[in-house]
């Protein structure tokens, strides 16, 4: 039954996991071999690497060179504890391994004579083996240096750590003292300006006449008020009458508007020193309140408590309204006084306020004058206070630099890192090798898996045939390897289309496939299960069948077909039942033109009634024609493939060897699988061993093929039986 391919041979299958680790396997031998090599070349760097001791000074580094400030910070300077800033400390990475810094090193420790070297050559040296690195979140510098002598090592952190501190006490204070000199000088031109502004002041002074004096607190002390504070007093005191000439005007208006209970409410209300009012109807209520409980106690209108009671409120009433009269009369009294206070205020204002004027463009030049003068003055107070603390500060101890932690001597080298190197080298190898292999994979075009043969070459594959399957009628007992021959001649026979196409040339496209071996354990495969089967050695190149069954070859298939001899005479029985031998015969010098004759034509057509399979050996279809003319004598044609040996396209050239002849192909049998390794046909040959009959079973037992082949019995198709003359056993 012919498989239906519709696939496009150009057309690569995607890999996906179980691939990529089926690469790593089949590939191992590289990838440990690279792996062996990248890690053999680390341990030897590693080793010849020289070693290297370090030494490590920790240094703080203050920003400032002022450790107190002598004036409580009234200065303005930065007390010394601030983080510096990143430029700050990039700067004075810079600043350990310049020149100037490692010279005073060279100098400190007398290089030039202990290592004989010149002074520049040795300046290089330094600053490749000095590194900086601040410690993270503080002001903590770390010099590392790194020398091959440990002694070195520490004397040259300690001699850096000490020519950095002394160079950055040298900048300060020399900044210090240049910053001095220059406020020396601002200190004196700022003297003699405000000597200059302060004789301006005085002539203005006596020019305007207005006095001006100096107190002890720097400011001045002018004797009477100005002419514009009298006149913002004056405008003051005005628009405060005008408040209470409106206040009285609206209680003289209520007064006149207001009648009875509510006239009298609102006069007692108001707080005036000369107001009765407020005491007579705080009795006129009182008495309201007495006449109310009287009645409530029974007594009538006409009683003489309740009338005397009466009269008196009443004569309260009239007391009331001639105070109220006598109020509006002290409210209009008042209210003309102070109109007329607002009068005098108005002319006091508008007299000020021309005075002012005047005054104030008199004093024009003065105010100037005086504003200079006290400027300069402020100016000047300012910088003699800095100057002060400036000179107290160099007074002070500097330390721009504090050394916390001195070097000491390397114990232990720290480089070359033996456990990172070859642990770099390991990964590194593992990398390379892996990626060779897969490089390697991508590179190999030859057959890989069943779906390659079949996707390229549009054939089924008949049988996959593990490595190291030896000569199985050598082998004692019942081998598990026979199990992929037994599918193998299932699949024969029910691939082929016409049951009486009973030969069958095994070609390869390359020597060493397998092929011969292949075509010697079909052959026996099918004997024991009752086939009658003719091994027919037609490779006459280079004969290899004889030796599996130690067979003198030299009369044979040449010798039938350049004599007369009979058919009997060259068939040979082996010592297994149903299986025969033709053997090759005289090698010929024209093998191809002894295969291509009539008398082989008939050979084949002869054998093909006596027996019921005939298996044809031949050599490499690429190699020789000799093949190609055996695939056009025989019904059908078998391709031997031995995994990942021959690319993809010299297998459709075998393939196109074939067709061109007109050879029909039954199938591949893919030969020498390492199951081991590609563990993708472990499913097709897991149940060799499981099936496979025993020592005491018999050889005809039905075998269950393996998954992916046809379930059929293994008992030979009825073929009638040769006649009794041509039999030749």
């Amino acid at each position: 039954m012919q498989q239906n391919y519709d696939e496009n041979p150009a057309k690569e299958a995607s890999l996906h996991a179980f691939d990529y680790w089926q690469v790593l396997k089949n590939r191992y031998g590289v990838i440990l071999l690279t792996f062996l090599l990248i890690f053999m070349t680390a341990a030897v760097i590693t080793y010849v690497l020289p070693k290297k001791y370090q030494s490590v000074a920790v240094v703080q580094v203050h920003h400032t060179v002022q450790e107190i400030d002598p004036f409580g910070g009234r200065t303005g300077y930065p007390l010394t504890g601030a983080y510096p800033t990143r430029q700050f400390m990039m700067n004075e990475f810079e600043i350990i391994v310049a020149e100037q810094t490692l010279r005073r090193v060279v100098d400190r420790l007398d290089l030039t004579s202990r290592w004989s070297m010149e002074e520049d050559s040795i300046v290089g040296i330094l600053a490749g083996i000095t590194e900086t690195q601040q410690r993270r979140g503080t002001d903590l510098i770390e010099i590392r240096v790194k020398h091959s002598n440990a002694q070195d090592a520490r004397d040259i952190a300690e001699a850096v750590a000490e020519a950095y501190q002394e160079r950055r006490k040298e900048v300060e204070i020399g900044r210090a003292e240049a910053a001095l000199d220059a406020l020396d000088s601002e200190l004196r031109d700022q003297e003699d300006l405000v000597e200059e502004k302060r004789k301006v002041l005085h002539t203005i002074v006596q020019a305007v006449g207005i006095p001006y004096f100096e107190d002890l607190r720097g400011g001045d002390s002018a004797i009477g008020r100005s002419e514009s504070e009298i006149f913002g007093i004056a405008q003051r005191q005005r628009y405060e009458t005008e408040r209470e000439k409106q206040t009285l005007d609206i209680q003289i208006k209520t007064l006149l508007l207001l009648k009875s209970d509510e006239l009298m409410r609102y006069a007692a209300g108001l707080q005036l020193p000369q107001n009765g009012v407020a005491n007579l109807y705080a009795q006129h209520q009182e008495a309201k309140r007495n006449i109310e409980e009287l009645k409530a106690s029974g007594l009538g209108a006409r009683h003489p408590t309740v009338e005397m009671v009466s009269v008196r409120i009443k004569q309260l009433e009239k007391d009331l309204e001639e105070s109220v009269i006598d109020l509006r009369e002290i409210l209009q009294t008042k209210l003309n006084l102070v109109e007329r206070r607002l009068q005098e205020m108005q002319q006091v204002v508008n007299r000020t306020r021309d005075e002012a004027v005047d005054q104030a463009l008199e004093s024009q030049d003065y105010i100037e004058a005086k504003r200079e003068y006290e400027s300069a003055q402020a100016m000047l107070q300012s910088m003699k206070l800095q100057h002060s603390a400036k000179r107290i500060a160099l007074k002070l101890p500097k330390n721009p630099i504090t050394i916390h932690q001195e070097p000491k001597i390397g114990k232990k080298p720290i480089s070359p890192r033996v456990t990172l190197y070859l642990s770099l080298g390991a990964l590194v190898g593992l990398v390379f090798g892996v990626t060779i292999a897969f490089f390697l994979e991508y590179l190999d075009t030859s057959v890989k898996s069943l779906e390659d043969v079949e996707r390229y070459l549009q054939v089924p594959v008949l049988a996959v045939v593990p490595r190291d399957v030896g000569i199985l009628h050598k082998q004692s007992g019942m081998s598990p390897d026979a199990e992929a021959y037994r599918i193998l001649r299932t699949n024969i026979e029910f691939n082929r289309k016409n049951p009486e196409d009973n030969s069958i040339t095994v070609v390869s496209g390359g020597a060493g496939e397998g092929k011969s071996t292949t075509l010697v354990n079909l052959a026996y495969v099918c004997a024991q299960g009752g086939y009658t089967t003719l091994m027919l050695d037609a490779d006459l190149r280079r004969p290899r069948l004889h030796t599996f069954f130690d067979i003198n070859n030299s009369v044979g298939l040449t010798n039938y077909l350049t004599t007369d001899l009979m058919l009997e005479d060259v068939i040979l029985q082996t010592p297994i039942d149903n299986l025969y031998f033709l053997p090759s015969g005289i090698l010929p010098a024209d093998a191809a033109g002894i295969l291509n004759s009539r008398r082989m034509s008939e050979l084949i057509q002869d054998v093909k009634q006596r027996f019921d399979l005939i298996l044809v050996d031949s050599p490499p279809i690429l190699g020789v024609s000799d093949a190609s003319v055996l695939a056009s004598e025989v019904d059908l044609t078998m391709i031997v493939v031995q995994h990942r040996k021959l690319p993809r396209n010299m297998l459709l050239r075998v393939k196109q060897a074939i067709e061109n002849v007109g050879g029909q192909i039954i199938g591949v049998v893919l030969n020498n699988v390492d199951v081991r390794s590609d563990s993708q046909y472990q499913y097709y040959t897991s149940y060799y061993t499981y099936y496979a009959p025993s020592a005491e079973a018999h050889p005809e037992a039905v075998v269950e093929p393996a998954a992916g082949t046809v379930a059929q019995s293994t008992e030979p198709a009825e073929k009638p039986s040769p006649p009794e003359e041509e039999t030749l056993y």
